[in-house]
């Protein structure tokens, strides 16, 4: 008898501490916890987007239970498939997203497990990677604007993710590979060295031409330039040419015998020459002042 109340008493004991131990739970620093009782989520531990909570914590045993989720980035990485180009090219592309689980209780009323999410997410991706890649032309996409694609593509899923209330935000998309198919590789290649081509011999063309413009501009310009200097110059050379006018002017009226002697002396520094030979009358006024100092006209 004193036996079987042992063993009873023990059973309970054991009891007890296994009901004591399923009241705590523990979530770590990278974890969040939705606290479910009977199926219907009642509170959250540690949720993302407030101060960290993490540590110990207690739930009532038998009636509530814990789901764990991540509280850091998640990667999920996408299946290599064909996508079909605006040019009607063939690529195959491999991508990847990384997300973070932002609200734990709609995650869970939305797909209950992160398997569920990532299969619904795959599902979600695939379709909105064709469409905005399938509306551009491949070059773009293996070497061209790739990171405005990924931007785009990485929105709409965030707009879609906001709309079906999925408690996740997606962080970044990335396109690891995007590739043509072996057999279609070296025909595209060609084309875009075509394209390439025809592009740099545009360019060229644009800026030769641009090379005309410029030059035809300044040599009007330098024209201009010395159309206005000519003109300058020959208002100054006039100017000059009248003052001296006016000085020799002022000359000959204050002395004119002077005068008659200077005009002589310039002409002889001109016109007399170390092998200068002239034929002249003997009465000739040009010699002058040679044959007599008093000049020409002291014999009036």
């Amino acid at each position: 008898m004193q036996n079987s109340k042992f063993i009873g008493l023990a059973v309970a004991l054991v009891i007890l501490v296994v009901i004591v131990m399923s009241s705590f739970y523990t979530v770590r620093e990278d974890k969040q916890a939705l606290v479910l009782r009977f199926g219907d989520p009642v509170r959250t531990e540690n949720a993302y987007g407030i101060e960290e909570d993490a540590g110990l914590k207690f739930k009532i045993p038998l009636i509530e239970e814990v789901r764990l989720y991540d509280r850091k980035n998640l990667v999920l990485d996408l299946d290599s498939e064909p996508i079909l180009a605006s040019d009607q090219e063939r690529l195959i592309v491999d991508a990847f997203i990384r997300y973070r689980i932002t609200d734990v209780r709609r995650f869970y009323e939305a797909f209950n497990t992160r398997n569920v999410a990532e299969i619904q997410l795959s599902n979600i991706l695939d379709s909105l990677s064709r469409d905005i890649l399938g509306s551009v032309e491949s070059s773009e996409i293996i070497s061209g604007q790739r990171f405005d694609l990924m931007n785009a593509i990485e929105d709409r899923a965030n707009a879609r993710a906001t709309a079906g209330r999925f408690g996740l935000k997606i962080e970044d998309v990335r396109i690891k590979r995007a590739d043509l198919p072996p057999e279609n590789a070296a025909r595209v290649f060609e084309r875009m060295s075509a394209d390439r081509q025809e592009q740099s011999a545009e360019k060229r063309g644009e800026g030769e031409r641009s090379k005309r413009t410029i030059k035809a501009e300044a040599d009007k310009d330098v024209e201009i330039l010395l159309a206005n200097a000519r003109k300058q110059a020959e208002i100054i050379r006039g100017e000059g040419d009248k003052e001296r006018n006016r000085i020799y002017a002022e000359a000959y009226n204050l002395d004119p015998e002077f005068f008659a002697f200077y005009r002589s002396m310039e002409a002889y520094k001109k016109g007399l020459g170390r092998k200068s030979t002239y034929v002249l009358s003997p009465d000739s006024d040009f010699l002058g002042y040679l044959d007599n100092q008093q000049g020409p006209r002291s014999n009036r």
